[in-house]
């Protein structure tokens, strides 16, 4: 394959498929959008044969079990992934909204509208469900989208990108408008990171590795989703059965997201209350646990935690734990080894939970709640693109209004300037 020429034709074709979403009514998109949700729950045999060969590979790679939890379409996430569709299709276009409007005395008037980024590139990793939320999200937004799937699910994402372009095809909407890049050649990654002319905006989801490479590389400007390292603070005064049921939450429900706990740290007041029960749960759980010195003197089959292990994305039933003395301690501790993704303080004092809120830098933050909730849609905004750790253009979960830009739109009546 001439993976430049290819890449290119990719390109070409977004393009032109970009220009007639941008212009497509609400009820246009959602049409093909419904059809998809139809189409995802009518071939969960076509769906789950080409997920099994997926599977297969990823088992005899010796790929870890949260991998492949990551890359499994169980019957329950197909239908998830067809109702996430179905919460897009019902969320009201953005494209066309109005954002403000000022007359100047010159005699213009001045318009600035939301409109579509245009062509946007999602390379990504391990999970299937990306291709979905992703395409369903740019099509809602009339962007165009290129996707380059992992090499691990390489079978899945054909199909899921296959059975959306079909929807397109029944409901007479560009098929170019979703395309799946069908090649894991790494030289696509390279020539699709410089195509300027066609791609507006790149999005990676994966590993730091993985966007490091995309934010190095890439001539186009990158929207970047990097890792989780996700902490949950026990403050002093915190109810210990609340923090419990939440701290379990985070780790364990699923280990292998983003948005999973990483760290725990415990206040030093509360530690020799709250670290018998805790632990107990966990190792129920079988999760690993790594504390510091303070932790260890409390639990001595804790094990060491090293200082790579504070700054590290287990993605997996480990968690490191510290106890500090104080919230701003614990907030200081969060800003410098965090990724500014998602993280949560337990505790029955507004006052501190205000101040935990205020001056911890992520783009999530909670109080007495678990960082599992940073999603699209546990946020009311349907799928998700990813939680992006940037501040510009978008933070947080990447929904609809993220993908998105605008346009001043000026009239006049023979106005001149003078």
């Amino acid at each position: 394959m001439d993976i430049p020429a290819y890449m290119q034709e990719l390109g070409r074709s977004a393009r032109a498929a970009a220009g007639v979403l941008a212009n497509l009514s609400a009820d246009a998109k959602n049409a093909a959008l419904l059809a998809v949700a139809e189409a995802l729950e009518r071939e969960t045999e076509y769906l789950a044969a080409e997920n099994e060969r997926d599977l297969a590979a990823a088992r005899a790679a010796g790929l870890s079990a949260a991998l492949i939890d990551r890359l499994t379409l169980t019957p329950a996430r197909l239908h998830a992934m067809a109702k996430d569709v179905r919460v897009v299709a019902g969320l009201r276009d953005p494209i066309g909204t109005v954002l403000d409007q000022r007359s100047r005395p010159s005699g213009i008037t001045i318009t600035k509208v939301r409109v579509p980024i245009g062509v946007i590139a999602i390379i990504y990793e391990a999970r299937p469900n990306v291709t979905i939320d992703a395409a369903s999200l740019c099509l809602k937004s009339g962007n165009a989208v290129i996707l380059r799937g992992g090499s691990e699910a390489l079978h899945s994402n054909a199909a899921l990108a296959r059975i959306f372009q079909h929807a397109l095809a029944t409901t007479k909407l560009p098929t170019a408008a979703v395309q799946f890049v069908e090649t894991t050649d790494r030289a696509a990654v390279d020539a699709l990171l410089r195509m300027e002319q066609f791609v507006d905006l790149v999005i990676p989801r994966g590993g730091k590795s993985l966007i490091r490479k995309v934010a190095e590389d890439s001539r186009i400007p990158v929207l970047k989703h990097y890792e989780g390292i996700c902490h949950t603070y026990i403050a002093k005064d915190a109810n210990i059965d609340k923090a419990i049921a939440v701290c379990m939450n985070a780790k364990v429900q699923r280990p292998g997201v983003c948005n999973a706990m990483e760290t725990l740290l415990i206040d030093a007041q509360i530690a020799e209350k709250v670290i018998p029960p805790l632990f107990a749960k966990l190792r129920e759980a079988q999760v690993e646990l790594r504390g510091c010195p303070r932790t260890k003197a409390i639990d001595p089959n804790v094990r060491d935690a090293t200082e790579e292990d504070w700054r590290t994305e287990y993605l997996d039933l480990i968690l490191s734990v510290k106890i500090v003395d104080d919230v701003d301690e614990a907030i200081a501790f969060i800003n410098e080894y965090g990724s500014h993704h998602s993280d949560a303080i337990i505790t029955e004092d507004a006052y501190i939970g205000a101040h935990f809120l205020q001056h911890v830098d992520s783009a999530t933050v909670y109080v007495n709640a678990s960082t599992r909730f940073t999603d699209g849609g546990e946020f009311g905004m349907g799928a998700e693109m990813g939680i992006s750790t940037d501040k510009l253009h978008a933070r947080g979960p990447v929904g609809l209004e993220e993908l998105t830009s605008y346009k001043y739109m000026i009239r006049g009546d023979g106005a001149v300037r003078t």
